[in-house]
């Protein structure tokens, strides 16, 4: 079996999306002689998992069709039905429909500072990448925690209905509603260009497809630059929605 080939088997294994040949071979070639398999793998695991899906020349287009959204499963006058096959897709948008305007706000702004919510404490990340553990303890170089009362986010993280917008490697878009709570979907856990694996089964109602447990796997990811630009446009479109409320 060629190198290129055990690197998809295993990739399988860890149920990601399948590269193209020329991505593969681009990086099995990067070094020479190439490092161990267990670390190619890993290394495209990583990039896979950094990369905007719909990127030309990323994914194998024999796959395409197969791992990609169905046509018309968006429709809306469709009342139920399933995916008949596993679809991978990525994360173009998040709001947390329990919390209000001006909550959302309070929190992408501690997002934006670099902080997020642990239980009943805020914890801001030190600004040289060390463990949170250690920033805790006094050890990291930078601020540690900040104690703060507990708000809205904690208490309401386990009410929390998150609605997302999901884009498979198409290009194509579609809402996903939590139905039931995943603890890994929530503002400032879920990253922008996240990958999710929408298993064969999942319920799409209505052009939404229904998250739960048994259909919908995390495989984690981040496109940052999606990230970044998310953050600043989110904050700034909540800020224009509540700012004719404190004004009124």
């Amino acid at each position: 079996m060629s190198l290129s080939a055990q690197i998809n088997t295993q990739l399988r294994s860890l149920n990601l999306p399948p590269p193209s040949q020329p991505w593969l071979q681009s990086l099995i070639s990067a070094r020479d002689p190439p490092p161990p398999i267990p670390s190619l793998v890993m290394t495209a695991k990583t990039r896979l998992l950094a990369s905007d899906l719909t990127t030309p020349g990323l994914l194998d287009p024999d796959s395409i069709p197969n791992i990609s959204l169905p046509i018309g499963v968006t429709n809306s006058a469709v009342k139920e039905t399933r995916l008949g096959r596993p679809v991978y897709v990525q994360v173009a948008d998040i709001e947390d429909l329990a919390r209000s305007r001006w909550e959302q706000v309070e929190e992408l702004e501690a997002i934006e500072r670099g902080e997020q919510t642990r239980g009943r404490e805020v914890v801001r990340l030190p600004a040289n990448g060390a463990d949170v553990d250690d920033a805790q303890n006094g050890s990291a170089d930078g601020p540690g925690r900040v104690r703060e009362q507990p708000g809205p986010a904690g208490a309401a993280s386990n009410k929390a209905t998150h609605r997302l917008i999901l884009q498979d490697c198409k290009g194509q878009k579609i809402y996903g509603l939590e139905l039931k709570r995943l603890s890994r979907i929530a503002t400032g856990t879920l990253n922008l260009g996240e990958k999710i694996l929408l298993k064969r089964g999942a319920v799409v109602a209505r052009g939404v497809v229904l998250l739960e447990p048994e259909t919908c796997h995390i495989l984690g990811g981040k496109v940052d630059a999606w990230q970044r630009a998310w953050v600043s446009t989110r904050l700034t479109r909540l800020r224009e929605t509540v700012r004719p409320a404190e004004q009124g």
